[in-house]
């Protein structure tokens, strides 16, 4: 039969399928007894009563267990975490560190951060950064996505887990699984997912501020925000909050689109943000019986690198077009039934594009701006 050190060694193998971390390691392992038939009884702490991935936490302990040779049977025991004992896993989560401070605004983060913005609504933005999202975890990438547009969080229903509610420990909040990736947004806290959101700068300030500081991210390679269209309250809070950020405009081709989307993107020059590049949505349409050799112009042409070349003259640094994602039906029905296109067509015309435009902002050299070379001044 196992003994009680083989039965921990796989429970280490175990995560928490919110936190991402082992059960062992997080000190949710109650107990553990081997009888000697080789039956194991394991003990779990939960980190609430009402948690919802219960039976997944269950389900893994039990396959862990059963795969070590000699173990008959697992039966599988649910305990509740007392308060101190969530305040303990609230620091051993946070290292050490300040409650309220924003981990990815210290000089030494790694975490590479995007806000995704636009000049107007309509254009796709909430698309793309789903699809980007989706896409860079697909490769491999750690990414949490931040659904900064409080008024119209679009999101959770793009990513397929509208109606979810995060978990709570010790007033640290666990962001949402969903598709590989981290999401948090406005709609998981409201009572009703239709109810209006109605809040003025101060308290739209505060949510975003709520979102990096009490939402636990783990070791993020890139956290993206999809912000609210335009140069509003959010925008000038992010730029307090997370001046290392670095925007990507999303516009659509046409002159009216291009004009709104270089001016929400010379925000840049008053916050003294960088600018990481543009992306024209809905470029084209490949023609339906031509294929794609033959593109259709439905909303005009060159509006994407017209921005580009825009914000390169006001910033005086070039800032690249990323990228032309053609115009796909696909795409709109995958984010009404929460299936990104980057994962379920991948090969889709929109999909490639896309994938292309997350593994190049995934990938990018990282400048010295801001960060420590551990250099003193010689004596």
């Amino acid at each position: 039969m196992p003994s009680v050190d083989d039965v921990q060694a796989a429970l280490a193998g175990v995560k928490d399928p919110e936190i991402k971390r082992p059960i062992t390691e997080l000190g949710m392992v109650k107990s553990v007894d081997v009888a000697p038939d080789g039956a194991v009884t394991v003990e779990v702490y939960l980190t609430i009563a009402g948690c919802p991935l219960k039976d997944t936490i269950t389900r893994d302990v039990t396959a862990a267990v059963m795969a070590l040779h000699g173990s008959t049977s697992v039966d599988v025991k649910l305990d509740v975490m007392s308060d101190e004992q969530r305040q303990e896993l609230s620091q051993r989560l946070r290292g050490g560190a300040a409650e309220k401070e924003i981990p990815f605004a210290k000089p030494d983060s790694l975490t590479r951060v995007y806000a995704i913005a636009s000049g107007k609504g309509g254009v796709g933005k909430s698309s793309v950064t789903a699809n980007l999202a989706a896409a860079m975890a697909a490769d491999g990438v750690s990414v949490g996505l931040v659904d900064a547009d409080i008024y119209g969080h679009s999101a959770p229903r793009m990513l397929g887990v509208d109606g979810s509610r995060p978990t709570v420990v010790d007033q640290m909040i666990m962001p949402i699984p969903a598709h590989d990736l981290k999401l948090i947004s406005t709609e998981m806290f409201k009572p009703d997912r239709d109810t209006p959101v109605a809040w003025r700068g101060p308290m739209l300030h505060r949510a975003l501020q709520q979102f990096l500081t009490d939402v636990f991210w783990g070791d993020l390679d890139i956290l993206l925000l999809d912000l609210p269209p335009g140069t509003g309250d959010v925008a000038i809070s992010l730029a307090q909050l997370l001046p290392n950020a670095e925007l990507v405009v999303v516009t659509t081709p046409q002159l009216a689109a291009a004009e709104v989307a270089e001016r929400a993107g010379s925000i840049a020059i008053q916050t003294h943000q960088q600018v990481a590049g543009v992306i024209e949505n809905m470029s084209f349409m490949p023609c339906p019986h031509c294929g794609s050799e033959h593109r259709l112009d439905v909303f005009g042409s060159g509006g994407g690198q017209r921005v580009a070349d825009g914000l390169s003259r006001r910033l005086g640094a070039t800032v690249p077009l990323l990228g032309e994602v053609p115009l796909d039906v696909h795409m709109r029905e995958g984010g009404d039934e929460g299936k990104p296109l980057t994962i379920s067509e991948p090969d889709a015309p929109a999909a490639v594009a896309l994938r292309d435009i997350a593994h190049r902002l995934s990938h990018r050299q990282r400048g010295l701006a801001g960060m420590s070379l551990g250099l003193s001044p010689a004596g």
